[in-house]
């Protein structure tokens, strides 16, 4: 069975014969992209020079649009495969399954000439993603630890409205997180009714937009570089939201109330580390309980954990062996 798996080097989640998952290999003439995280479009490039056809839902293709410019997969291997669509390789199947984690995200499932069902998680959050069940199953292991728990899931967005709440009473807050994560702070807080502008640089202009397409609500938010509306309230002294990729969290809002979205926080729903600057432990990813539930019920004869991408795939496999005595594969090794 360990045969129709593997995990390479280069970060590509091989299945079955024929599909390489999130980073490009090869020898398979498919390749499957989860999802519009930079460490699952690995070697994209080469795949859409090689491959003979590249699958990614209609968001994520959306998603890289906006991230990319609209000419990077303008070639006609690329094949948008909703959820639930089948497709056809050979003696293979694959289907894409809803995977709570960012807009986009899908679990592939490929069913081989066999029957074999063997199934890779992609990044997942377990709150909103159907569990799948599985002969081999392929699971991200990000928070893959038994210390990786948060009892405070269930109240975190509350937390997350009412430290923004408090930032604005003094002036304006600016949120630093990750595409995906970006927009879903941006939902929660419109739901919750907040109601100071939200301003946005262009590049989270353009994803939020395609979001929206696949309708998050996310309230009006303000592009930067070309309203002059935004500019005047970030010249003028009512408070204002202004969300950013943590990539600029150097650069801009110095002085301000500042928040970095992050998911690596267990202790606490959030914490200070400095007079105005909080983490908040908002998470698009299952901690180590709701891994353990998903291999669970989903039945898996073999479990491989992803060992390429940041987590614990060695303690999560042992422990997957341990408390559920089913066998379990770090990969690459």
């Amino acid at each position: 069975m360990l045969s129709k798996v593997d995990i390479t080097h280069e970060g590509a989640i091989l299945l079955g014969k024929y599909t390489a998952c999130d980073a490009f290999n090869e020898a398979k003439p498919l390749r499957v992209v989860t999802h519009a995280h930079s460490d699952h479009m690995l070697g994209l490039k080469e795949s859409l020079e090689n491959c003979e056809a590249v699958l990614m839902t209609p968001a994520t293709k959306d998603l890289i649009d906006a991230l990319k410019g609209p000419l990077f997969l303008m070639r006609k291997n690329v094949k948008p495969l909703s959820y639930g669509e089948p497709f056809s390789y050979k003696d293979e199947k694959l289907k894409f399954h809803l995977a709570d984690h960012i807009l986009g995200a899908a679990q592939v499932l490929i069913e081989d000439a066999e029957g074999t069902r063997i199934l890779y998680t992609g990044d997942f959050r377990l709150r909103g993603t159907p569990i799948i069940e599985s002969d081999i199953l392929v699971i991200e292991a990000t928070y893959g630890n038994p210390s990786r728990v948060r009892p405070f899931k269930k109240t975190i967005e509350n937390t997350l409205v009412s430290l923004v709440e408090q930032g604005l009473k003094s002036g304006p807050v600016y949120l630093f997180t990750y595409y995906g994560k970006i927009q879903e702070t941006m939902q929660i807080l419109h739901k919750a009714g907040v109601k100071a502008p939200f301003i946005v640089p262009e590049k989270v202009f353009h994803v939020s937009k395609i979001c929206e397409k696949h309708g998050m609500r996310l309230g009006r938010h303000l592009l930067l570089s070309s309203d002059e509306n935004a500019k005047t309230i970030m010249q003028g002294e009512k408070p204002y939201l202004a969300f950013y990729h943590m990539g600029s969290r150097r650069y801009v809002g110095k002085g301000a109330f500042r928040i970095y979205v992050s998911g690596w926080e267990f202790r606490a729903p959030y914490r200070q580390i400095s007079e105005k600057e909080y983490i908040l432990s908002l998470s698009d990813h299952s901690d180590f309980e709701e891994l353990l539930r998903y291999v669970k019920e989903s039945k898996p004869k073999l479990v491989i954990t992803d060992n390429y991408r940041i987590g614990a795939a060695k303690t999560l496999a042992k422990e997957i062996e341990k408390r559920l005595k089913i066998p379990a594969k770090p990969l690459p090794a």
